[in-house]
């Protein structure tokens, strides 16, 4: 599959977007009512998480427990992923990627996250030795990503099972209660990995207003 190049220089920020300090941080992506966010937090006290949800209701749900435990390492973000990412983070600023059961998208292949011209400009905020982790309980959706980074974006990953104890997402526990396969993929980006978004910094809120 050919993927043309995400056209950066044209995203509008979030509204009422805040900038980010340039230092090294966890991103989620479709973080939902927050049950990861919280665990990953509460696990990883010293690691700024930022998750994301575009979703009004459920980043409420997310903004609630974040209330209630006081959790300084996680900031929830009410926005869409692709205008806050390319407006708040750095060239190789994030340690690790979250992409936890995204929609499957099954009436349009193109929004699929591997599929998306956009994955080359998260790739650029990648840090070497920095990981996605991608899970999903679609057999598919797992077998065309492996195909994607094999033949587009040539990038080394594993790929696990994820165990019937796991509790991660709502999704999760729901999926491997009906007894659903989930997997999970850990992409790597390697020393010497190039992209062409290496050197673009961050919009911060410029384009605002058009």
């Amino acid at each position: 599959m050919q993927i043309r190049q995400f056209q950066a220089q044209y995203m509008v920020a979030p509204r009422d977007f805040q900038p980010i300090k340039r230092t090294a941080v966890t991103v989620e992506i479709g973080a939902g009512k927050g049950k990861h966010a919280v665990l990953f937090s509460q696990e990883n006290p010293t690691t700024q998480l930022y998750a994301i949800e575009r979703t009004k209701e459920k980043f409420e749900a997310m903004q609630k427990q974040h209330a209630v435990l006081n959790l300084n390492s996680l900031t929830p973000i009410h926005a869409d992923a692709l205008p806050w990412i390319t407006h708040a983070l750095y060239p190789a600023q994030v340690e690790q990627f979250f992409i936890l059961y995204p929609n499957p998208e099954p009436h349009n292949s193109a929004q699929r996250w591997l599929n998306m011209p956009f994955f080359e400009f998260i790739l650029s905020r990648l840090q070497v030795g920095g990981t996605i982790t991608l899970a999903s309980n679609i057999v598919e959706y797992i077998e065309e990503a492996e195909q994607q980074l094999q033949n587009v974006w040539q990038l080394p990953y594993k790929k696990e099972v994820i165990a019937k104890t796991s509790a991660r997402t709502h999704f999760e526990i729901k999926y491997l209660e009906r007894g659903e396969l989930c997997q999970q993929l850990i992409i790597t980006k390697p020393q010497g990995y190039t992209t062409r978004f290496d050197a673009f910094e961050p919009l911060l809120g410029q384009a605002q207003h058009g």
